[in-house]
């Protein structure tokens, strides 16, 4: 099977061939951790996640690095305004230290409910600041590097290639630069790499380098720590479409610029989400978290079945009426899934099988959902590809279900899109299955009173049953 990605390096949809046979590294840009995160912040961890599960599933083994930015993110692209974690602890009344590590944790925790795959490295900016310096000094020995009254600066015109990933119009950028731009840059595209502690302030996070304080501007922590890492060249780097014009502009700059090799062979980007076919903004409030979703009766899982809906290449928009749709969907698909505890295996022999022309298998959807993901991520294809499957399992006799077929594809669906069918699906209880049981009996004596009045009993344990012509089945309440 073909694997093949957008590749925003190339601006084409290319085979996927690492470096070294069967091994991939992948660095994804991480949180800047100051405050909680928004809906639009997830979506691009649950498309990353899915990237790795999707190369696990073609059986490569998978080293990805995440960053934490807890340092150095500044609140304008520009080089100017103040350090994102300085910012939020004055508004919290702590120090930036403690701020990055409550809200630190705080990721940590929402990534564990949506079921992401924690990656084998997650770095924290600060504990890479030697990483950081000694980059900027290979950068300066190079000649990349100039000082002004604030920092130390890329010289972008020193790298020729600068504007080729983002397509940039560098001419423009000079022509629009605003009034307060800092007049000691040489170029309206220059970059900070390390920022001065401005004279009379002393910061929470502060380091010395050549005899000043300081601290790293936010590009250089991705390059020293992907390269500190996972070597001068990359395999796969992700981020999202607002990365690509500056912060991983940035990135290829310094890093090729230091190392004379392509710092990464293929980048990912996953596009915007809106909500109410708005833009995310504090003003509007709409900057909604997982607590929120989950207050109002949601779970971390329907909001990841939700972005699956979506490829990750196109603009997504969040409605809570969107979302409950994606809720209904993963309940109607756990209700499928709550069929294996009541299918025998035997029931019917192999050969017995094999000459029922009513046996329902979907021992070809499992590949047929990995070839979905193989092209471009598509995710929208392989729920498609579940639907239909689950609709012919819903439509048949529970003696007609392939069972080891339906448990290897519940499997496959919760390896590759991490929605946790089996997990969220254990079987009922020794009592609610004598309940079963008494009612069974009770219908074939025709009991109708005696059934409803034992449905009711099993509806007060959360087991709603579903009777058809050939089977009882039960499910679980919504």
């Amino acid at each position: 099977m073909t694997l093949q990605f957008h590749n925003t390096l190339t601006g084409e949809i290319d085979k996927f061939v690492p470096l070294v046979p069967k091994k991939v590294s992948i660095y994804t840009c991480g949180p800047t951790v100051y405050d909680y995160p928004h809906i639009g912040n997830w979506v691009a961890y649950i498309y990353w996640d899915t990237l790795v599960r999707t190369l696990m599933a073609n059986d490569y083994e998978v080293t990805r690095v995440m960053n934490i930015t807890d340092v150095g993110h500044l609140v304008s692209d520009a080089d100017d305004g103040e350090d994102k974690l300085e910012k939020g602890a004055r508004r919290e009344g702590k120090t930036a230290w403690e701020v990055a590590e409550f809200y630190t944790e705080d990721f940590l925790k929402g990534m564990k409910s949506l079921g992401l795959i924690k990656p084998q490295f997650i770095a924290k900016a600060t504990d890479y600041i030697p990483d950081q310096i000694k980059l900027v000094q290979k950068l300066k020995d190079k000649g990349y590097t100039y000082q002004i009254d604030d920092g130390i600066y890329f010289d972008t015109s020193k790298f020729p290639t600068y504007a080729d990933f983002a397509h940039l119009d560098l001419d423009a950028q000079k022509a629009g630069a605003r009034v307060e731009f800092n007049q000691q840059k040489r170029n309206a595209s220059d970059f900070a790499l390390w920022k001065f502690t401005p004279a009379g302030e002393k910061r929470d996070m502060e380091w010395d380098f050549e005899g000043k304080k300081g601290f790293p501007g936010w590009h250089i922590e991705c390059s020293a720590i992907a390269m500190s890492i996972l070597g001068e060249t990359l395999d796969i780097h992700t981020g999202g479409i607002d990365h690509i014009p500056v912060h991983h502009t940035n990135e290829i700059a310094q890093s090729e610029a230091a190392t004379g090799f392509i710092f990464s062979n293929y980048w990912l980007h996953n596009n915007h989400l809106k909500v109410n076919n708005t833009k995310i903004s504090k003003s509007l409030g709409n900057g909604y978290t997982l607590k929120d979703i989950q207050e109002k009766g949601f779970s971390p899982l329907d909001f990841r079945m939700f972005v699956l809906q979506s490829n990750y290449r196109k603009e997504g928009n969040f409605t809570f009426e969107n979302l409950q749709s994606a809720k209904n969907r993963l309940h109607n698909w756990r209700n499928i899934a709550t069929l294996r505890h009541q299918i025998h295996d035997t029931l019917q022999s192999e050969e017995e099988k094999s000459k029922n022309d009513k046996t329902v298998s979907t021992l070809a959807t499992s590949q047929a959902i990995v070839e979905a993901l193989n092209n471009d991520l598509g995710t929208p294809e392989a729920l498609k590809i579940i639907d239909d499957a689950f609709l012919n399992l819903s439509k048949a006799s529970l003696a007609n279900i392939d069972r080891p077929a339906l448990v290897q594809l519940l499997e496959t669906i919760d390896s590759t899109l991490g929605l946790q069918l089996i997990d969220s699906t254990p079987d009922i209880s020794d009592e609610a299955k004598k309940i079963l049981l008494i009612r069974k009996s009770a219908r074939e004596r025709k009991d109708w009173n005696k059934s409803d009045e034992l449905r009711d009993e099993l509806l007060g344990l959360d087991i709603v049953i579903r009777d058809t012509n050939q089977d009882t089945i039960w499910e679980y309440k919504s």
